[in-house]
C-alpha cells in the first residue's frame, strides 16, 4: 500500500479499487435508500419526491436590511430562510452593552427583542416557510421570539417548521460563543427538547454540529466522531430528564460540512448516516424513525480564498455535488466573494443558482445514491465510520463530551496545524494562493458603515426600553430567576419575558446571575 496518496484527512488512497478491496454485507451495511442503516438516503426516493431545500444563510446588521434578502431570495425561488446572527446575539449581550462595542451587525443580524424579530420576518408568513436559526448558548430565547412572533401572525404552533442549531458543546469544543457553565447549558437544551415535543412538534430542536468543528480544522472522520459525541450527549442527558427517546430523537438534525475532497466527502455523508443509525439501535433501541440521520449542509467557508474570489465558485460547487451525493435533506452553498465581506447580491444570486443548475440540469437528481457500490467509495465509506467509531470509543473512555472537551480540542488543533503545515510548505495545493497565484490585488469591497449601523441598533433599544411597560419586564424576568434554581421547564418563562419586551441581554443577564460563567479549564 502506497502512502503517496491520501485523502485531506489523510486516508490511503489507492491507484485501483476492485471487489477484493471492499467488505460489504448488502443487507447490514447498504440495505436499500429508507431503510436501516440508511446508508443510501434516509427517503426511499429521495430527490426524485423532493428536491433537497435550498436553504441560504444570511444575516445583515440590522433586521430591516436581513427583512429586505430574505424578500430578494424568496422572489427568486429559495425553499427555506437561514439565519445568521451578530456576534452580541450569539454571546447574550444587547447592542448598547459594552462587550458589544464594534461588532454590532458585523457577523450578522442583531436582535435585542422581539421588535427586531417581528421586524425580520415581517411580510413572511411563519407558517410557509422552513426557518433555520444558527445559535447556540442563546438559542431558547431566539426561538421564544419566533415562536412569539408566530403566535402574533396567528399561526400555530404545530405548523411550525424548522431548527435551531442549540449545539452548546461544539461551542466549547471548536467556536466560543458560551455564556454558561456546561450544565446548565445542557438543561437548556433538554428544556427546549422538551417544550418543542410537546408544542412545536415539527421544529427540529437541535442541529448537532459537525460545520464549526470541521472549519477550526478537523479532518472529516473527526467531524462526524465529536458532533456524535456531542449528540450522544443531548440524548443521554434528555432521557435522564425523563424524556422518551422517541418523543424527541426523530427530530434531532445534524449540520455538515462539505469540503473539497469529493469522494471523501461523499464517504462521509454515507458512513455518518451508518453510523448514526447503529449507535442509536444499539444504545437505545430506538426505531427507524429515531435512527434516520437528517442533515443540513453547508460549503466550506474556511476553503474559500479572497484570493482570486472567482475560483471560489468552482470550489462551492464541487462541494455541494458532493453534498448532494452524499443525500444532504438541505443545502447553503457560499458567495464566491465571502473570504471578503458579507455576500453581495450578485454571489448570494449565483450561489443559489448553483443548486438550481445541479438539481435541475445536473440530472444528479434522478436515481438515489448514484456513487453505491463503486469500490473506491464503499471502502471510503467504511474507513471513515471505522476512524469516527474509534475516536467515539476514546471519548466514552474519558466520561463522554461533555468531559473530553479538552481531548477533541487538542485532536482538532493537531490537524489543523498539519494542513497549515501542508499549505505552507506547498504540498497541499490551494489553487491561487500558493499555486497558479497571479499579482491581481484582491478586489476591494464596499465597506458597510458598522459604526452608524450601531448607533442606530443602539437608540432603537433605548427606545424599546422607554416604551415598553417595565413592571411587567420586571415580573417576567423574576419568574424566569426563580424557576432557574428548580427543574422547571424555562421555556415559558423565556417566552413571558420575551413577549413582555424584555431584551435579550437582560434574560442572559439573569441566567448569568442564577448559573454564573463558563471559564475555559474549570
Amino acid at each position: 500500500m502506497s502512502d503517496e496518496f491520501l485523502t485531506d484527512s489523510g486516508l490511503p488512497v489507492e491507484a485501483v479499487y476492485g471487489p477484493a478491496d471492499v467488505r460489504l454485507d448488502p443487507q447490514e451495511d447498504l440495505g436499500a435508500p429508507g431503510r436501516w442503516p440508511f446508508t443510501r438516503g434516509v427517503y426511499p426516493s429521495m430527490y426524485r419526491g423532493r428536491t433537497w431545500t435550498m436553504r441560504q444563510y444570511a444575516g445583515f446588521g440590522t433586521a430591516e436590511s436581513t427583512n429586505q434578502r430574505y424578500h430578494y431570495l424568496l422572489e427568486r425561488g429559495q425553499t427555506g430562510l437561514s439565519v445568521a446572527f451578530d456576534l452580541p446575539t450569539q454571546m447574550g449581550y444587547d447592542s448598547d452593552h459594552s462587550m458589544a462595542a464594534g461588532e454590532v451587525g458585523r457577523a450578522g443580524v442583531a436582535i435585542d427583542s422581539i421588535e427586531d424579530m417581528r421586524t425580520v420576518f415581517r411580510g413572511i408568513d411563519l407558517g410557509k416557510v422552513s426557518t433555520s436559526m444558527t445559535i447556540n448558548s442563546t438559542a431558547a430565547i431566539l426561538l421564544a421570539m419566533y415562536i412569539a412572533v408566530a403566535d402574533e401572525q396567528g399561526v400555530p404552533r404545530e405548523e411550525l417548521t424548522g431548527t435551531i442549531q442549540n449545539d452548546v458543546l461544539k461551542e466549547y469544543i471548536a467556536r466560543g460563543t458560551y455564556i454558561y457553565p456546561v450544565d446548565p447549558s445542557l438543561r437548556l437544551i433538554s428544556d427546549v427538547m422538551a417544550f418543542c415535543a410537546e408544542q412545536v412538534p415539527k421544529w427540529n430542536t437541535v442541529s448537532i454540529s459537525g460545520y464549526h468543528i470541521r472549519e477550526a480544522g478537523a479532518t472529516a472522520p473527526q467531524e462526524v466522531a465529536f458532533t456524535f459525541a456531542n449528540g450522544l450527549e443531548y440524548v443521554r442527558r434528555a432521557v435522564e430528564a425523563g424524556i422518551e427517546v422517541e418523543s424527541f430523537a426523530p427530530r434531532l438534525s445534524f449540520f455538515f460540512a462539505a469540503h473539497n475532497d469529493f469522494f471523501e466527502e461523499v464517504a462521509k455523508f454515507r458512513a455518518a448516516r451508518r453510523l448514526w443509525a447503529r449507535l442509536m439501535r444499539d444504545r437505545y433501541q430506538a426505531s427507524d424513525r429515531a435512527c434516520r440521520l437528517r442533515f443540513h449542509t453547508q460549503t466550506g467557508g474556511s476553503t474559500l480564498t479572497a484570493q482570486q474570489p472567482l475560483n471560489n465558485i468552482a470550489r462551492v460547487t464541487t462541494q455541494a455535488l458532493s453534498a448532494v451525493l452524499g443525500g444532504t435533506q438541505s443545502l447553503h452553498t457560499n458567495g464566491y466573494d465571502e473570504a471578503l465581506a458579507l455576500p453581495s447580491e450578485e454571489a448570494a444570486r449565483t450561489a443559489l443558482r448553483t443548486q438550481q443548475i445541479l438539481a435541475h440540469e445536473s440530472g444528479v437528481a434522478r436515481t438515489v445514491d448514484p456513487l453505491a457500490g463503486s469500490w473506491f467509495v464503499e471502502d471510503l465509506t467504511n474507513r471513515v465510520e471505522a476512524e469516527a467509531r474509534a475516536y467515539l470509543t476514546e471519548i466514552e473512555e474519558r466520561g463522554g463530551a461533555a468531559r473530553a472537551i479538552e481531548f477533541m480540542q487538542e485532536e482538532i488543533h493537531r490537524a489543523s496545524y498539519a494542513h497549515q503545515l501542508q499549505v505552507e510548505s506547498g504540498e497541499r495545493v490551494v489553487v491561487g494562493v500558493n499555486h497558479f497565484r497571479d499579482d491581481e490585488p484582491a478586489p476591494r469591497m464596499d465597506e458597510t458603515d458598522y459604526s452608524g449601523l450601531e448607533a442606530r441598533q443602539t437608540a432603537e433599544v433605548a427606545r424599546v426600553r422607554d416604551s415598553r411597560d417595565g413592571s411587567r419586564v420586571e415580573e417576567a424576568l423574576r419568574g424566569l430567576e426563580s424557576a432557574a434554581g428548580t427543574r422547571e421547564n424555562l421555556l415559558p418563562h423565556i417566552l413571558a419575558a420575551v413577549k413582555a419586551t424584555a431584551t435579550l441581554g437582560e434574560i442572559s443577564d439573569t441566567l448569568r446571575d442564577a448559573w454564573g460563567t463558563y471559564a475555559p479549564g474549570s
